[in-house]
């Protein structure tokens, strides 16, 4: 998006905002009238700074000069018809009219200059974003996703929550799909770093590697690595690391396998109910194997062509409700174990929202899997399909 169409040059005066312009307009006429009309001693010109001081509101420098152009020609008759221009009186209100007018000018050419800054700064972390985290198609093989993420704060556009998924590059009854969803320790641009390097790596690997732990494994190693090589950049590297689930789910077959790294388990939603998938043992989070120990295994369980995959990251469950009580997501997502994957994430971003009064305190993201009723017309290749990620 062309920064020129965020903040124009003279801010506000789009067609919407046209008519707010008679509000100034129409006090600049009021005061006048209203003071031709008092009595002599009843000085109402210095109220016309009012007029510049609305138009600030709603539009840029240009119309704001303007308005106080006409408030300094407003104050300028009204003398004319209270003693004249000559006395001191009029001269020092029409003088103090025409440097606040001038003031209120240069106030609103520096907020628009801000403006624009900002609106560049916003520009530039939405092209990383879509040069480096695509978004996840609607359909995957045999699968249908969706996708929501929700940004702690306004301004922010990328970040350390991430999702992405490939076809594996098996064929025939060993086809099928990997997602991964993650959530990387820490914020700002070494989160960033930290998400692009593993996104990165998964599609590189994901594709072919045996199984998940082996992928698993060569995640934690890249982790690991990225983190030696910046030990010594003064950043508090040995505090972050990379919660993540890594997902498999054959084409053909009522069955998925997961392997867990540290990361709050998937639901399954079904129509007796959600279930949490905390059968499978935890590995460590990537990035800290080598220091703490442990293995990554893989898990597998039922995943029949009704049920729902619920993904999240800790952003969702740890939102709190204004008594500080989480949100409950098993509970809300029971509501909806006949929606779609599209419906069911929707849902669930309102409630969310909703719950913690429209303030997050953590980037939160969902990804929802259920097996499509018919096969896709054209499958897309075994590798990486998209990937999403925000903070």
């Amino acid at each position: 998006m062309d920064v020129r169409d965020r903040w124009p040059r003279d801010r506000g005066l789009g067609r919407r905002n046209w008519p707010l312009l008679l509000i100034p307009l129409a006090l600049i006429v009021l005061i006048t009238v209203v003071g031709i009309r008092s009595p002599a001693d009843v000085h109402l010109g210095p109220l016309l700074v009012i007029a510049p001081a609305v138009t600030l509101s709603f539009a840029g420098p240009k119309t704001t000069a303007a308005i106080g152009a006409l408030a300094v020609a407003a104050h300028v008759i009204i003398a004319v018809f209270h003693g004249g221009l000559t006395t001191s009186n009029h001269v020092a209100q029409i003088g103090g009219l025409a440097v606040l007018s001038a003031l209120i000018v240069l106030f609103a050419v520096v907020r628009d200059r801000h403006s624009r800054q900002l609106a560049r700064a916003q520009s530039v972390a939405e092209a990383a974003q879509q040069a480096l985290l695509r978004p996840l198609p609607e359909r995957i093989g045999p699968l249908q996703i969706a996708t929501v993420y929700l940004a702690a704060e306004d301004e922010t556009h990328i970040g350390g929550d991430l999702f992405t998924a490939t076809r594996t590059d098996a064929t025939g009854a060993d086809a099928g799909t990997r997602i991964m969803i993650g959530d990387v320790r820490g914020k700002g641009l070494a989160a960033v770093g930290e998400a692009a390097l593993l996104l990165r790596a998964f599609r590189l690997v994901a594709a072919s590697c045996r199984d998940l732990a082996d992928l698993a494994g060569i995640l934690d190693r890249h982790v690991d690595r990225y983190l030696v090589d910046f030990a010594d950049s003064g950043d508090e590297t040995g505090e972050h690391f990379v919660t993540a689930l890594l997902l498999e789910i054959p084409d053909d077959g009522p069955v998925a396998r997961l392997t867990n790294c540290g990361h709050p388990p998937p639901l399954v939603l079904r129509a007796d109910g959600v279930t949490p998938l905390d059968g499978a043992e935890p590995a460590p989070p990537l990035g800290v194997q080598s220091r703490v120990g442990g293995a990554h295994t893989d898990w597998a369980f039922p995943f029949l062509g009704d049920d729902t995959l619920l993904l999240y990251t800790d952003g969702v469950t740890e939102a709190r409700n204004g008594d500080g009580t989480f949100y409950p997501l098993p509970e809300r997502a029971a509501r909806w174990t006949a929606a779609t994957p599209e419906a069911l994430v929707e849902h669930l971003r309102r409630d969310l929202l909703a719950y913690c009064g429209g303030r997050l305190g953590d980037d939160a993201a969902l990804l929802a899997v259920r097996r499509a009723s018919t096969p896709a017309a054209d499958e897309p290749p075994a590798s990486s399909v998209g990937d999403g990620a925000e903070a």
